[in-house]
């Protein structure tokens, strides 16, 4: 890139909360192509579960309190489908009744990548570094990134990059895990089921490691994972491309 982009990185509450690890990788990365990485410090939950639920004031307040942290940069970058999809599809249609906060919300919304796509799509790929991770692998298809931003080619472009390592697709990648956000609350018996299913694949693959680019979606796998003592190690994409995948996995 003939110019330093300024980036501001969204780091997503799961991630602060849960592996920061994966937000590290995604500033590695975005500095070993050229950007400069910023966390602003006024940023917090991008609203999603608000607005979920119907609590429209709720997720209008930290959509506004997100479009004034990350518009002084050149993009916002975040490791997560889902929580861009509020930023990108979202923000404009909360906002809409007020003509200045939905022009800044769609401003903001063009702007707005998920980490994966941002990399495939807006980075030559020769200038992302070259890793290796020996392992056979099998991808899930996040359904916020899989429907709302048309995330499934690109994690798979960046991990044909990967010395060493052998993409199975297992059965059904683009079916639900059973996460859902508070679906999983609302309803685990249902989620349980759906969970059990997806590892099930994952298993028949025969794959040592599960990837995914949303890190809700792996710990629900995760945590399945670990509880059948099953020997398959997880992590976000952005580890494996950053070459930050050498420690314990979401299961451990």
């Amino acid at each position: 890139m003939a110019t330093q982009p300024r980036v501001g990185l969204f780091v997503t509450c799961l991630v602060n909360t849960i592996r920061p690890n994966i937000a590290m990788a995604l500033a590695q990365l975005l500095e070993a192509t050229g950007h400069r990485v910023e966390v602003p410090f006024a940023q917090t939950c991008c609203g999603q579960p608000g607005y979920n639920a119907g609590d429209w004031d709720a997720a209008r307040a930290l959509a506004k309190q997100t479009i004034g942290a990350f518009e002084p940069f050149d993009y916002l970058i975040a490791p997560s489908g889902s929580c861009l999809a509020t930023i990108r599809h979202d923000y404009p249609e909360l906002l809409k009744d007020d003509p200045e906060w939905r022009e800044r919300a769609q401003r903001l919304a063009a702007k707005s990548w998920e980490a994966l796509s941002y990399f495939a799509q807006q980075v030559p790929l020769e200038q992302l570094p070259r890793v290796r991770f020996p392992y056979r692998v099998t991808y899930h298809d996040s359904c916020s990134g899989l429907r709302s931003l048309g995330i499934k080619g690109q994690p798979r472009q960046l991990l044909a990059r990967v010395e060493g390592l052998t993409l199975v697709e297992m059965a059904e990648a683009e079916v639900c895990c059973g996460f859902g956000g508070t679906f999983c609350v609302k309803y685990p018996e249902l989620s349980e089921a759906m969970v059990e299913r997806k590892v099930q694949n994952i298993l028949k693959s025969g794959a040592q490691v599960l990837l995914g680019g949303d890190l809700g979606c792996l710990m629900n796998i995760a945590g399945r994972l670990a509880r059948i003592h099953a020997p398959v190690r997880v992590y976000h994409t952005l580890e494996v491309l950053a070459g930050l995948a050498n420690g314990p996995g979401l299961n451990g």
